[in-house]
């Protein structure tokens, strides 16, 4: 029995080996794929940046809200182990490609390296379905970026198999052992390559720019603030030049991203530019004109900032809350009223106090009445700028 179960397989080997194409046939597209997924996510980590530095970069797949690679890159997913997801995508094709280098070693006989590739291509196959996973029910967002590199992976996946199943070796850990031979003894020029990449991967994320942490301008008694006549917080020049309106939304990463750069334009132009804030929440307890909740926590947001008012601190509280994480579950109160100076117990009753649930609704009524759809919005000289003021307003102003 086993010496006629010896010969089927001898047979069946036979049978896979006459089948097969010549050699680069099998290796071309699996080098060819690779090399798309690495230009992939070299463009998804390039967009990732620009997402967070530049005011002005949409990113060629912000097709909408639920079609949107730029909400993908604001989320706190698209960070892991202190470096951006796309570049830790950037890292592994790198060693895959290192990886595939060996296979045209000589030595290799058209067998080695593929047990260690396949593992390779497995594990980013697994990790692309967790990211799924937290796409569909965590950022609920789609990313074509993200989903093409899936693609991309499962390709992998399945070609390597294919190259396995037509240069066929008994025992996949024996094959991933002799692997590991093959790649140290005798010594090769790609060994060196390997550790070289191996010794950067493990210092590049302590080295790593944090570029998407970034700060507002601190608030001083050099740059005046104040309440206007219709109630609205303002900083900036007391007798202006310009007058910018920003309708916010505390839980909207753009929110925060325009407001930094305005702070700052404001910071060094205290005596030109007052930039006046209202509240937009993206939450149907406290806007009308949504039919879903995108925001849902941020109409609480909003409470404590319009409590702080009353006392004086709201852009010391309109700091801090621009800082706290988009999928935060609970509020700590008492954290926040001693960062940003107001009572613990004002701040703690606000949520129940109708007149601050009316004055989130008023600036809400505002920006309807003006055209506001979406967050941030601005009004500048009578006309509405919807994500971004142009350069050239601001330019215009400035000169």
């Amino acid at each position: 029995m086993q010496l006629y179960r010896m010969k089927c397989q001898a047979v069946e080997i036979e049978k896979t080996i006459t089948r097969r194409l010549p050699f680069p046939v099998y290796f071309w597209p699996v080098f060819a794929v690779a090399v798309a997924g690495l230009l992939n996510m070299v463009y998804s980590s390039f967009s990732h940046y620009r997402v967070h530095t530049d005011i002005l970069y949409v990113s060629l797949c912000a097709v909408s809200e639920a079609i949107n690679c730029d909400t993908v890159s604001q989320n706190m997913y698209s960070i892991f182990l202190g470096m951006p997801v796309p570049v830790w995508g950037v890292l592994g094709y790198g060693f895959f490609l290192i990886l595939l280098s060996f296979v045209y070693v000589s030595e290799a006989g058209h067998r080695r390296i593929w047990p260690m590739l396949f593992l390779t291509a497995l594990c980013f196959s697994g990790y692309s379905l967790y990211l799924a996973y937290l796409l569909k029910f965590e950022i609920k967002v789609y990313c074509i970026v993200c989903l093409a590199g899936y693609g991309i992976n499962f390709a992998l996946l399945f070609l390597v198999w294919i190259i396995r199943r037509r240069f066929p070796e008994k025992g996949f850990f024996k094959g991933l052992k002799k692997d590991v031979k093959f790649i140290c003894r005798p010594w090769k020029i790609q060994t060196t390559i390997l550790l070289v990449f191996f010794g950067i991967a493990f210092i590049l994320p302590f080295a790593y720019p944090r570029y998407w942490h970034f700060a507002l301008p601190e608030i001083t008694a050099d740059i005046p603030t104040g309440i206007t006549e219709d109630g609205d917080p303002w900083i900036g020049a007391e007798n202006p030049e310009l007058v910018i309106t920003e309708y916010s939304d505390y839980m909207c990463f753009q929110c925060r991203k325009m407001h930094m750069y305005l702070r700052q334009i404001v910071a060094a132009n205290p005596d030109k530019i007052r930039l006046v804030h209202r509240h937009f929440p993206m939450d149907p307890q406290f806007n009308p004109s949504l039919t879903g909740a995108l925001h849902p926590a941020s109409g609480k947001l909003a409470i404590a900032a319009a409590y702080a008012a009353q006392e004086n601190r709201f852009w010391q509280m309109n700091d801090l809350l621009y800082d706290i994480p988009k999928d935060i579950k609970t509020l700590d109160i008492r954290e926040l009223a001693q960062r940003s100076g107001v009572s613990f117990e004002g701040l703690a009753s606000a949520p129940e106090n109708r007149f601050f649930y009316r004055r989130i609704k008023r600036d809400v009524f505002k920006g309807i009445e003006l055209g506001v759809t979406g967050t941030p919005t601005y009004e500048v000289e009578g006309n509405l700028y919807e994500g971004r003021i142009p350069v050239e307003v601001l330019k215009k102003s400035l000169e």
